[in-house]
C-alpha cells in the first residue's frame, strides 16, 4: 500500500521543512510509525529541524553503494515512532541521475512504515516532481504572498504534464505527446484551460485521453497556508483551490492554516522541533490539527 506523503513548497522560504519536521512528530505523537525522509539533496537540514546532528549513514552512501538498501540507513531518534533518512550533501547530489533516482523511488516504496513522509527541495525540477507523484497524498505548502501562491500553482501545472507526458509515453500516443508540448505555451496556443487539451485530445485519441483524464483527476494536493497573520489570508487557499480547478480541473479537497507565531524562530535558535519547545503555541496547536487531517487520509 502506498503509504508516503511529499510535503512541497515550490518557493523556497515558505516554511516547508519546518512544518515537515514537526508534522512528523505529530504524527508519531498519534501512534503512526513514521520514517521522515529529506529529499532536499542540496541542502538537507530536516534532521537539525528534528534536533539530530550525528549520523552514521545519509542518502550519500545510499547513492554511492557503500549501503546495499535505503533501509540500511534509516536512523533511530529519540522521538517514540519516528525515524529518519538524512539527505545527502555531497558535490552534484542535488542533480542526481534518473537512474540513481529510479532506485531510490523503488527502495522509498518498499519502506515499511505506516508514513513516509518526504521532504522535497523547493522550486520544480523534474527530480522534485517526480518525487511528489509517487506519493499517495501531496501537501502544497504555501504562503499568503502572492508570489508564494503562483509558485504553487506554477508546480501543480509542472506536475500534471510531468504525469501526462509519462502516461503517453507509456502508450505511445505521440499525438497527444505531441499536443501536450503545445498546450505547455498557454500564452500562445488557443488551449487555454486542461479541459480545453483533453476537448482536443478526445479528437485525436478517445481511449487514450479518457484515461489520461482519470489519472489526472487522482491528483488531489492538499493545501497548507503557513504563515497566517490576519483572516484575510486565510483566503489564499481558496484562490489556489479555484485556480488549480479551473485552469487544470484538478480538485484540492482540503486548505489548512497555519498561524504565523514566534515560537518557530524560538525554537530554532534553540535546535529543537516547535512541537517540543513550545507544545500548546499557535504553531503546534495547528500542526497537531492538520496530522490529524492527515491521519484520516492516509
Amino acid at each position: 500500500m502506498n503509504n508516503i506523503i511529499a510535503v512541497a513548497g515550490p518557493k523556497g522560504g515558505v516554511g516547508k521543512s519546518v512544518i515537515c519536521a514537526n508534522l512528523s512528530i505529530a504524527l508519531a505523537e498519534l501512534g503512526k510509525r513514521v520514517i521522515a525522509v529529506d529529499l532536499d539533496f542540496g541542502a538537507s537540514n530536516l534532521h537539525a529541524l528534528l534536533g539530530f546532528t550525528n549520523f552514521t549513514y545519509s542518502l550519500n552512501d545510499f547513492f554511492q553503494n557503500r549501503v546495499k538498501k535505503l533501509s540500511d540507513i534509516v536512523s533511530d531518534t529519540n522521538i517514540e515512532n519516528l525515524k529518519i533518512i538524512r539527505g545527502g550533501d555531497a558535490p552534484g547530489m542535488a542533480n542526481i541521475m534518473y537512474q540513481k533516482k529510479a532506485k531510490l523511488i523503488r527502495h522509498l516504496l518498499s519502506l515499511n512504515s505506516d508514513i513516509i513522509i518526504l521532504d522535497l527541495a523547493p522550486g520544480i525540477s523534474y527530480n522534485v516532481l517526480d518525487f511528489s507523484l509517487i506519493a499517495k497524498d501531496l501537501l502544497l505548502v504555501t504562503t499568503p504572498e502572492l508570489t508564494s501562491l503562483m509558485n504553487s500553482y506554477s508546480f501543480i501545472k509542472a506536475a500534471v504534464f510531468r504525469k501526462l507526458s509519462f502516461f503517453f509515453k507509456r502508450s505511445g500516443s505521440f499525438e497527444l505527446l505531441e499536443l501536450l508540448e503545445k498546450a505547455k505555451d498557454f500564452e500562445n496556443y488557443p488551449l487555454k484551460t486542461m479541459e480545453d487539451f483533453f476537448q482536443e485530445a478526445q479528437k485525436l485519441n478517445p481511449a487514450v485521453a479518457d484515461s489520461a483524464k482519470a489519472i489526472i483527476s487522482n491528483l488531489r494536493p492538499l493545501i497548507i497556508v503557513n504563515r497566517i497573520r490576519a483572516e484575510n489570508d486565510k483566503r489564499v487557499g481558496k484562490v489556489i483551490q479555484r485556480m488549480l480547478r479551473v485552469y487544470l480541473g484538478i480538485e484540492s479537497p482540503l486548505v489548512m492554516t497555519v498561524r504565523e507565531d514566534a515560537s518557530v524562530a524560538n525554537a530554532l535558535v534553540k535546535m529543537k522541533p516547535v512541537l517540543l519547545y513550545a507544545p500548546d503555541s499557535s504553531f503546534s496547536l495547528d500542526i497537531k490539527k492538520i496530522a490529524l487531517e492527515v491521519s484520516r487520509v492516509v
